[in-house]
């Protein structure tokens, strides 16, 4: 048996054999899991967000507990995950070209230009990404790299909630996200499976079979 392990999560005592992490020590106190489990069929990825305090620390950080190890004398409590109460609703496929996209920026996210760079959604991401600089980028026009910044995004909504200018950053690069695919090229290995169907290299069949 491996060392168990004491901390408090939502103000109860839980025991936990380690390792495992924060949402296996919540399932292992035993209490019904009825939220902050996206991953569980319960919502979307991002939902098991939380505030820990490690044992001898003074800061408060924000994490997932489905990829934070559990602590001795760690502090969790879970956040409540919410949705937005003003959704942004754009048609991808009207974005032909990336002036459009610039436009639709300004279009949906009329915030995003009024960035007090405060760094506060970089704080509150549990993924450690530049949100700032993700907005910024998005502003400027620099598409990709925005994109790219948002890659390992959760959509926890946590930017969101810390943003005091309302500008929803993770639905800004989820945006960004989907339009950059889809005006992009398909992937290499697609065109090369293509091109090989039309020199009857590869059938369709054998595709399927692939």
């Amino acid at each position: 048996m491996g060392e168990i392990i004491h901390l408090r999560i939502d103000g109860r005592d839980v025991a936990v054999e380690a390792p495992a992490s924060i949402l296996q020590a919540a399932l292992a106190d035993g209490a019904a899991l009825t939220a902050n489990v996206g991953c569980m069929g319960q919502g979307v990825c991002g939902a098991c967000r939380c505030l820990v305090r490690r044992d001898g620390e003074r800061q408060i950080a924000t994490a997932l507990a489905c990829e934070t190890r559990a602590e001795a004398a760690m502090q969790v409590s879970f956040i409540d995950y919410f949705t937005p109460d003003r959704p942004h609703r754009y048609d991808i496929a009207a974005i032909r070209d990336l002036w459009q996209l610039s436009d639709a920026v300004d279009t949906y996210f009329p915030e995003a230009a009024h960035c007090r760079h405060c760094s506060g959604c970089d704080r509150a991401c549990p993924k450690g990404l530049s949100v700032q600089q993700g907005v910024a980028l998005s502003v400027a026009g620099d598409f990709a790299a925005a994109a790219a910044i948002f890659e390992q995004c959760v959509m926890c909504n946590l930017c969101t909630l810390a943003c005091p200018e309302r500008i929803w950053p993770n639905h800004l690069g989820l945006m960004v996200r989907r339009a950059i695919a889809a005006l992009t090229l398909r992937p290499s290995d697609l065109i090369r499976r293509l091109n090989e169907i039309e020199r009857d290299v590869m059938t369709p069949d054998q595709t399927e079979r692939a």
